[in-house]
């Protein structure tokens, strides 16, 4: 057996049962993804909230000092940027939450929300006499930044262009929960791939974003058909890693696998989008399993160091394995034979 010797070089776990941020004095900016019920259900300002919640609950929640919750049924660059996620930035500034630097912790949507959040807060405060926000990295989960060829499937359903099968139309139902119409698309639209990726894809600010991606799929596999590569069950890895490109990509990593195999990845991805790091894979992570409170398997890192927007930087114990059946070294994170990937992420902060 290998064992790499790998440490945090900054370290802090949050207060237990309390929404303190870590004793990094990082606060912990939650930016939840799509919420597809909200198509149809177009709910108002106080549900949006109450939904937001309720969308981190099983982890996240209690380890945060503030949300930005945003509707579904909404563009981003529209009503979610003007009704809720500026009122929301001017709170944290005006509160001075980010004075010791935040953590944005997104998962699908959020990391696209997220981009576009970083383009433009800065501007939008100055401009209104407030301090822009110090933010010094994202933890992206399940990221959603390169988009997800199902919102392409879903809007072109909705939109009633050309003939779709059975199977095309059971797997937009899957994920969204019913068949969308014209009527109700909102931010699936930000979502399509082309859409996404032109979306403040060259921001100034260099906030470096964290991450963290899964292979395994909710769906038995049938969302996957429309999906170029590995995923999530949502997401391919193109998106979910950061790739600069729309590609079949089976892995964050040219040298590593989702399955920690330490190999060449052919098809792995070695072209990112600015300031995007890889940094933990999770073979049996599905799309929303990756912020959840329950073991999915060990989980392996990219790299071993990423340095975050204020100078400092974050390393990973893990452990290269030797597996005698077949002669390859296998690289595990310590600790994720029982943490989740949440829980081994929050450790970063």
């Amino acid at each position: 057996m290998k064992t790499l010797s790998i440490c945090l070089s900054w370290a802090a776990l949050f207060c237990a049962g309390t929404a303190q941020a870590a004793m990094n004095d990082y606060a912990v900016v939650l930016v939840h993804g799509l919420q597809p019920d909200q198509l149809k259900s177009r709910p108002n300002a106080e549900q949006v909230t109450l939904e937001g919640a309720e969308y981190w609950q099983d982890f996240w929640l209690a380890h945060a000092d503030a949300r930005i919750d945003w509707p579904s049924h909404e563009r981003i660059a529209g009503k979610i940027s003007t009704d809720y996620v500026w009122p929301a930035l001017k709170s944290l500034s005006e509160q001075g939450t980010c004075q010791p630097g935040c953590v944005f912790v997104t998962h699908s949507t959020g990391d696209l929300v997220t981009r576009y959040i970083i383009e433009n807060q800065a501007n939008w405060l100055s401009q209104a006499g407030l301090a822009p926000l110090n933010i010094v990295a994202t933890f992206d989960f399940a990221g959603a930044g390169g988009g997800s060829e199902l919102a392409d499937v879903a809007v072109n359903v909705a939109e009633g262009g050309g003939v779709w099968n059975t199977t095309l139309r059971y797997a937009v139902s899957l994920w969204l929960g019913e068949l969308p119409d014209s009527h109700n698309t909102g931010t699936l639209n930000d979502l399509r791939v082309a859409n996404a990726r032109q979306l403040a894809a060259l921001p100034d600010s260099r906030v470096p974003r964290l991450r963290f991606a899964g292979d395994s799929s909710d769906y038995l596999g049938v969302t996957s058909g429309f999906l170029p590569g590995h995923d999530d069950g949502v997401v391919a890895s193109h998106s979910s890693c950061g790739a600069s490109t729309v590609g079949d990509f089976n892995s964050c990593s040219v040298s590593v696998g989702y399955n920690g195999k330490l190999a060449r990845q052919s098809r792995g991805v070695s072209q990112f989008m600015p300031y995007h790091y890889p940094v933990l894979m999770g073979e049996d992570y599905s799309h929303n399993a990756l912020i959840g409170n329950r073991h999915q398997g060990e989980v392996t890192t990219v790299t071993d160091q990423v340095n975050l927007g204020d100078g400092k930087s974050v390393r990973i114990n893990s452990t290269d394995e030797w597996y005698w059946l077949n002669g390859y070294y296998y690289r595990y994170v310590d600790g994720s034979d029982s943490q989740t990937m949440s829980e081994i992420a929050r450790q970063f902060l």
